[in-house]
């Protein structure tokens, strides 16, 4: 693993039946890193995260979390792993309906064994933040969508993870609501020091991150400029659009 990595794939590869996912994958997240994965659909990039998180099992290849071999762990390990170092957010929000909404952000902190009345107290906390205030006791039918994502995104991050895996977090918002949530995730992300790894097939998406790769035929290709000027280029590309220069 390579110094600064904080989750790195290795030559990973994976197949669905007779059906090849991954064909020797190579990533590394920095820590603290937001990192775009790119790929038209069917390409691998969301079973590269499915893999990097711990959820699917490569068929070869190496998964490293924090000096770890991730893929090595049992079921167990990993379960524990992705409840207390992992967030998720996904494309449809994925709450839980019977739940009130501060019962969802709440959630990854009850699963860890926090007592009920302080995980509410920690979740409430959220709405405010998020400009979700007053919403607290509804539940996932009774929010739009922006607000089932943001309330999505509040119990991806409730729990300060290590590393927030975002699968096309705003595919299922129109362009407003999707840069209102990319806003949220980036800047919680950098107050918490939290890295993210996003899978977005929209440009618009990736220019929040401070590098992008594509995934093509399950291999990881660099798209855009690493390092210094990353985060310009990205600010640079959001202003045309808006602009719609």
């Amino acid at each position: 693993m390579t110094d600064t990595a904080i989750i790195e794939a290795r030559d990973v590869v994976l197949s669905f039946g007779q059906t090849p996912a991954l064909r020797g994958a190579d990533v590394a997240v920095n820590a603290g890193e937001i990192l775009a994965v790119m790929g038209p659909s069917g390409s691998g990039k969301s079973t590269l995260l499915h893999c990097l998180a711990g959820i699917l099992l490569p068929d070869s290849g190496e998964i490293h979390f924090a000096g770890r071999r991730l893929d090595s762990m049992g079921e167990a390990e990993r379960s524990t792993l992705r409840r207390d170092r992992f967030g998720f957010v996904f494309q449809f929000g994925q709450l839980v309906p019977e739940l009130t909404a501060e019962e969802n952000v709440a959630l990854p902190l009850l699963l860890g064994g926090t007592r009920r009345a302080e995980a509410l107290k920690q979740a409430r906390t959220w709405f405010g933040r998020l400009g979700l205030d007053g919403l607290e006791q509804r539940r996932s039918g009774e929010l739009s969508g922006g607000q089932a994502q943001r309330v999505a995104l509040a119990r991806g991050l409730v729990n300060r993870p290590e590393i927030l895996f975002a699968d096309e977090p705003t595919g299922s918002l129109d362009s407003l609501t999707g840069e209102q949530v990319m806003d949220l995730m980036v800047t919680v992300a950098r107050e918490q020091g939290t890295t993210v790894v996003l899978v977005t097939h929209e440009p618009r998406v990736a220019a929040y991150a401070d590098r992008e790769v594509i995934v093509r035929d399950g291999r990881v290709h660099s798209l855009a400029a690493e390092g210094i000027g990353a985060e310009r280029i990205g600010a640079e590309r959001i202003g045309a659009e808006r602009t719609g220069s």
